[in-house]
């Protein structure tokens, strides 16, 4: 496939506020520690990638769903402002979903997530047969089952948090974003046509009918925050892949925004366009 232009993309995924404290090091069980904060930010793995793809330079709209509350009219608010469609983004009675995110001096963090308003996400189109789908496991499995039914073009599935994704969404997805953790503790991802594994800082692999293909070292650079790498990382790929890129090329300048997204505090860094990065 010769590379082209990024296409459309439309990402269902969740809108979450972040409600975030920066501590000297993660606590272990039973502790407590002394933290700096806290820091309300935008989030939710969908508006992250969301986010991202825009700031890339794609055409983007969302479909998610949202409390009737300030934190909701807030979080679509910041994803117009990052250029993202949000007309397909609804509102319901639950509350606006929020995650408690605790970050330690090395840009490692822990994140507990409260589903809230993305419980009622919903899978629906239309689609155009033209636009890539980008969708995440924050959002009920009833919505993947039904974008891997209905889907007509490119399906992408970030499969995070970790948690079963049924062989006919396998089958379906065209591309499959893990990291180790979640690739390990979901072997049936293996299967999958197209999976790409972030490493962290090492960088990232891909992986073709269940074999390892390729890997990309990941640029050095200042950790100040994590929390945003992985679905800047997502939104990259997706559209490297779907705009034909060789795999090198698509796999390096994905790891190139990822190690970009570290250097910024929060989940919803700036970015360069897409081809910047490689």
């Amino acid at each position: 496939m010769t590379s082209r232009g990024l296409g459309p993309l439309c990402v269902v995924g969740s809108i979450n506020v972040d409600v975030s404290v920066t501590v000297g090091q993660l606590p272990i069980p039973g502790e407590t520690v002394r933290g700096v904060g806290p820091l309300r930010d935008a989030g939710g793995k969908g508006a992250n990638q969301a986010a991202a793809a825009a700031r890339l330079g794609a055409t983007v709209r969302m479909l998610g769903a949202v409390g009737d509350d300030d934190d909701g009219r807030a979080m679509v608010e910041n994803l117009r402002r990052a250029g993202v469609d949000t007309s397909g983004i609804r509102v319901v009675t639950e509350p606006t979903g929020t995650a408690l995110i605790t970050v330690d001096a090395a840009g490692e963090n822990t994140i507990v997530v409260c589903a809230g308003a993305n419980d009622a996400v919903e899978g629906s189109g239309p689609f155009s047969p033209e636009e890539a789908v980008l969708a995440q496991l924050e959002i009920p499995p009833r919505a993947i089952e039904t974008l891997a039914a209905s889907v007509p073009g490119f399906f992408a599935l970030n499969a995070a948090p970790a948690r079963a994704v049924s062989a006919s969404v396998l089958r379906r997805a065209d591309l499959v974003i893990v990291n180790d953790a979640e690739f390990a503790a979901l072997p049936a991802v293996s299967s999958a046509r197209l999976v790409v594994v972030t490493h962290g800082a090492r960088g990232a692999s891909l992986w073709r009918e269940g074999t390892r293909v390729l890997s990309a070292p990941s640029p050095a650079v200042e950790a100040v925050s994590a929390v945003g790498a992985g679905d800047a990382f997502s939104a990259a790929i997706t559209l490297a892949i779907h705009a034909g890129w060789p795999d090198d090329v698509a796999l390096a300048a994905a790891c190139a925004v990822g190690a970009d997204a570290v250097t910024h505090a929060g989940a919803q860094p700036p970015l360069r366009s897409l081809a910047a990065y490689r």
